[in-house]
């Protein structure tokens, strides 16, 4: 019986910790995704003859955007078929672009307003990630239900690009944070869940933690934009 409780209290401790270092995998890597877009955002923002350009001319920046639509694509859709050094680089690659498309925005609002959201943006990630950690509630339909709801935000953004409204932009924006809140609860449980699935942190477990921080990443940065959007004051 001692014998038996001690092979499985084993088992389960190897199966913590396997699941400790894929997480910590995930979160070290959106980490520094988070740094270097920070870092390119206030160097490319420091640098007013670039920022200018790149306010004044919206086929730079919709390059901007179409180019890291294209890496995000690319790194989920052949993330199996390539290396983990390219998936790697093509996140941090992401990240990077992301920072100077970032550098942008934030200078068209004031430092406390871009401050303050980020602020409120760390403290709601931080506490949903910890929620969708320790919870033992299944969340699976919760994240089907805002991956649909995710789906029908971007067509009514899109929409209101072209009828701009600032009531509905505001409208949609509150709806948007709540979605990426709820999914960074949904999207940690799932991690959590392949990381107990992960007997050791081989290649292809590394490269899913790849894809677990860029998802992370997006949570955390769409809640930052979106609550900008919504109380940042424009400088």
């Amino acid at each position: 019986m001692e014998k038996g409780y001690s092979t499985q209290a084993q088992a389960y401790f190897q199966e913590v910790a396997a699941q400790r270092k894929f997480l910590v995998w995930v979160y070290r890597w959106m980490t520094i995704g988070l740094a270097l877009t920070g870092i390119i955002a206030i160097f490319i923002y420091s640098n007013q003859q670039f920022l200018t350009y790149l306010r004044q001319s919206n086929w730079a920046f919709m390059g901007l955007i179409v180019a890291e639509l294209a890496l995000v694509f690319i790194l989920v859709s052949s993330i199996n078929r390539m290396s983990l050094t390219t998936a790697i680089t093509m996140f941090l690659a992401y990240s990077a672009l992301n920072g100077i498309t970032l550098s942008a925005i934030i200078a068209l609002y004031t430092a406390s307003s871009v401050g303050y959201a980020l602020f409120i943006a760390a403290l709601m990630f931080g506490l949903m990630s910890i929620y969708g950690y320790y919870t033992k509630s299944d969340l699976t339909k919760f994240g089907n239900l805002l991956s649909m709801a995710l789906i029908g935000l971007v067509i009514a953004f899109f929409i209101n690009i072209f009828w701009f409204n600032s009531t509905v932009y505001w409208v949609i924006s509150i709806i948007g944070i709540f979605i990426f809140v709820g999914l960074t609860a949904y999207d940690t449980q799932r991690l959590k869940q392949i990381g107990e699935s992960a007997e050791n942190l081989d290649t292809n477990y590394m490269k899913a933690g790849v894809i677990g921080a860029l998802t992370l990443y997006l949570d955390f940065i769409n809640i930052f934009f979106l609550l900008l959007g919504v109380s940042g004051r424009r400088s």
